[in-house]
């Protein structure tokens, strides 16, 4: 089959939802579709809540059907090839679709592969992540049922959707020890493949703080790149400062992994990314740079913000502004500043909420100093931002 519409939507997600919802609230005569192949939509920054035991993970959980918008076309389908040459794509049912404007919303790819060892261990051998629907659960039964002993928590080399999810498990996890009495006979391992706690010292100095509070010990520049997990055995490949590298292999009683993420495959084919293999975009206008007819957001872009929900939202009216404009063969004008916001959860009841633009300038929402835990925040975490996901964002009122 082949059909063509004036704006196709690849990702029916976070990103590709609230634009369409804000683009036919423009105008609701734009002819617009959405290829999504999954019947399911999660609110994933609650996932870190379910592994650390503080949500339901039922709650996670909506029906796609139910949050596509009044006057979107939903195309039940994934991308098999984008040729942007063509304006055109194909799907994995063999259908082609054709194109006036297209707006790339895949999300991020979790590659379970890229760690030797990792898919055939994790929800079992005490080795859990946070990153999925079908494995936070596992995560809190690990957590849950720990009765002391070495605790690892990783990052992933790569960038990775919400890059404070590593530390925010790893506080949570290290909050339930400390009330259950285990820390005294439990280390805490913070195995980091970047280079610091967090890039934004403002919110750094606060983190360590996290740290001395519970312990952690910090091992930055450790890239997990193997799991033993008959013998509960982590391999790191780890860089020193003069860019030699050395391996070394730690023991565990529980092992939290962040997987190393990418674009999606179809993406890195589609002669539309950068030498990393991500949508290469004008990072304030979100315009592609060679095929001026598509736009991207969300956490597949070379953008150089944290890879949140936060930062889609303040992406997504730059994209329909500029991509309007295009349509109208008026200037575009709009441009995203680079806004990401990370509620790191530090303990039950307690966050610091990060918030911060290109520059790694503080761009603080509240009227006091947000790199001070407190429990306001937490409550905003927990309640008001799944609540404002459902209700306003995905409805594009947020």
């Amino acid at each position: 089959m082949e059909a063509k519409h004036q704006i196709l939507i690849v990702g029916g997600g976070n990103a590709g939802i609230s634009v369409a919802a804000k683009l036919l609230k423009k105008d609701r005569k734009l002819d617009i579709a959405i290829i999504e192949p999954s019947e399911k939509h999660y609110y994933q920054p609650a996932w870190t809540l379910v592994g650390g035991g503080v949500f339901d993970i039922k709650n996670t959980i909506r029906s796609e059907a139910k949050l596509i918008p009044n006057g979107a076309k939903w195309i039940k389908d994934a991308v098999s090839e984008l040729l942007p040459s063509e304006n055109k794509l194909t799907t994995k049912n063999g259908d082609a679709y054709e194109y006036d404007y297209l707006i790339l919303a895949p999300g991020i790819q979790i590659n379970w592969n890229g760690i030797e060892g990792l898919e055939e261990n994790v929800g079992k051998n005490k080795v859990c992540s946070v990153y999925g629907f079908d494995k936070a659960p596992y995560t809190w039964e690990v957590v849950r049922n720990f009765e002391g002993g070495r605790a690892l928590f990783t990052s992933a080399a790569t960038p990775v959707k919400c890059g404070g999810a590593p530390q925010k498990i790893m506080y949570l996890a290290s909050d339930y020890f400390r009330r259950q009495g285990l820390l005294g006979n439990t280390e805490v391992h913070f195995m980091n493949a970047g280079k610091v706690l967090f890039g934004i010292e403002k919110y750094r100095k606060s983190l360590q703080k996290v740290c001395d509070r519970y312990g952690v010990k910090q091992h930055h520049r450790h890239n997990l790149i193997k799991i033993d997990g008959q013998n509960r055995t982590a391999t790191f490949r780890v860089t020193d400062g003069d860019g030699n590298t050395s391996e070394i292999n730690e023991t565990y009683d529980m092992l939290h992994v962040t997987p190393p993420q990418s674009a999606p495959d179809f993406v890195q084919s589609s002669g539309m990314t950068d030498a990393h293999g991500w949508i290469d975009v004008d990072q304030y206008s979100l315009q592609q740079v060679k095929f001026k007819n598509v736009f991207a957001l969300g956490d597949a872009t070379n953008t150089k913000n944290a890879k949140t929900g936060a930062a889609i939202r303040k992406q997504a009216p730059v994209l329909v502004e500029n991509l309007l404009a295009l349509m109208s063969q008026d200037e575009i004008q709009g441009a995203y500043s680079g806004y990401g916001s990370c509620p790191l959860v530090t303990a039950r009841g307690k966050v610091i909420l990060a918030e911060f633009d290109y520059s790694g300038k503080p761009t603080e929402t509240f009227p006091f100093n947000q790199a001070k835990e407190r429990r306001s925040m937490y409550f905003l975490k927990k309640k008001v931002l799944p609540w404002m996901y459902w209700n306003k964002i995905l409805k594009g009122t947020a």
